[in-house]
């Protein structure tokens, strides 16, 4: 049986307080902890012993706690965005049974702010991360999508109102989706697939189909990440099922874009560049999206998709239409250019071309150390083994 918390005593540190907000035992709390250190290169460790005189204050005998390893103190100033100071110092205010009341009647309050211009900040601040994931990486913006998740998750659950709860909730799925597929590319599929549930969670709570068939549609990349090729080609053709019914054609031409990626992964040719043509078919001419679930499709990724999948199958085409599509493609898109070069590199080795095959890997590398892409580090590790 694990260690408590002691949730019925008044918390003893601003540390006790804030695990307790995060509904997680002293176990828990120290599994994520080593989780978060592993992902972000901490090497400050915490054992449930360890947390245990953390959040009392003092030692076992009563006397001051002193001072904490700075590695330590350093994981847990960053989990939480406070100083260790302020974490190891008695909480304030009045008793929990008051505090908590207190606390429920401030965040109803809040919630009962939300309105048109609060969805509409939340969104441009969505779209500004958005914005720093694709030319930095994970790296610089991961950490900033989870805490915005866990802001907007708060004033969901304490939202009354039905039309309110659905735009945040849509505006939550929508961030876990960015969550997952920053845990995906940092080499963290298990933290990936938990982001896409919620994602697929606050979808069913926004009401809209093309929330539920986008987040699952995400999700099947974790799939293909771990090798259940088959697995991912049918949750994908369920998802182009769902979307053809709601969906924006934008949506619709992402989601056949995404199947096609699947079914090349699958080893299945034909089926792929039937779907990657189905895709192009249904891409508007204004690809800025409609208010929907955002994705990143213009005429430039789909030839980057299309290519990545002739790649796949040797294809001689897949060297000119990656290389037209690196030519277009918006310098940005750090993460979308690192793996084109990848596939570039592998389009090239495949036809002899060693040299500049090297010359791409070696750009690609560089943007992939650059914003942390463990994914395509691990891809292009393969490649070197080819390249000698």
């Amino acid at each position: 049986m694990g260690l408590g918390n002691g949730a019925t005593q008044s918390p003893r540190t601003v540390l006790e307080q804030r695990i307790r907000e995060r509904r997680q035992t002293f176990e828990e709390f120290v599994e994520f902890a080593e989780t978060f250190a592993r992902e972000h290169h901490e090497p400050g460790t915490l054992s449930v012993r360890h947390l245990q005189r953390l959040t009392a204050g003092r030692r076992p005998d009563g006397s001051p706690l002193g001072s904490v390893r700075p590695a330590t103190a350093r994981l847990l100033e960053r989990i939480f965005s406070t100083s260790i100071g302020e974490l190891l110092s008695a909480p304030h205010g009045i008793g929990v049974a008051d505090e908590s009341a207190e606390e429920l009647r401030r965040m109803l309050g809040a919630s009962e702010r939300v309105d048109a211009d609060v969805i509409a900040l939340l969104n441009e601040q969505l779209d500004a991360v958005r914005r720093l994931d694709r030319q930095l990486g994970a790296i610089v913006a991961h950490d900033e999508v989870k805490s915005k998740a866990e802001q907007v998750a708060r004033l969901l659950a304490h939202s009354l109102l039905p039309g309110v709860r659905s735009k945040l909730a849509g505006l939550l799925s929508e961030l876990h989706t960015l969550a997952g597929w920053q845990a995906l590319d940092i080499g963290s599929a298990t933290k990936s697939w938990q982001h896409y549930e919620h994602a697929k969670a606050a979808a069913v709570e926004s009401g809209a189909v093309p929330f539920e068939a986008h987040s699952a549609a995400e999700q099947a990349f974790v799939l293909l990440e771990i090798g259940k090729s088959s697995e991912a080609v049918e949750i994908l053709a369920d998802a182009r099922s769902r979307a053809d019914r709601s969906a924006s054609r934008l949506l619709r031409a992402w989601i056949a874009a995404a199947h096609g990626e699947a079914l090349a992964v699958a080893k299945q040719r034909s089926a792929s560049l039937r779907a990657f043509d189905e895709a192009a078919a249904l891409l508007p001419a204004d690809t800025t999206g409609d208010g929907g679930p955002y994705v990143a499709l213009d005429p430039t990724h789909l030839a980057r998709w299309r290519g990545h999948a002739l790649a796949r199958f040797g294809d001689a085409e897949a060297v000119s239409m990656l290389s037209g599509a690196l030519e277009r493609l918006d310098p940005s898109f750090a993460r979308a250019e690192a793996a084109l070069r990848v596939d570039l590199a592998t389009a090239l080795l495949a036809m002899g071309e060693q040299d500049a095959a090297r010359q791409h890997a070696a750009v690609a590398g560089q943007l992939a150390a650059g914003i942390g892409s463990a994914r395509q580090d691990r891809r292009l590790r393969t490649l070197a083994r080819q390249l000698v």
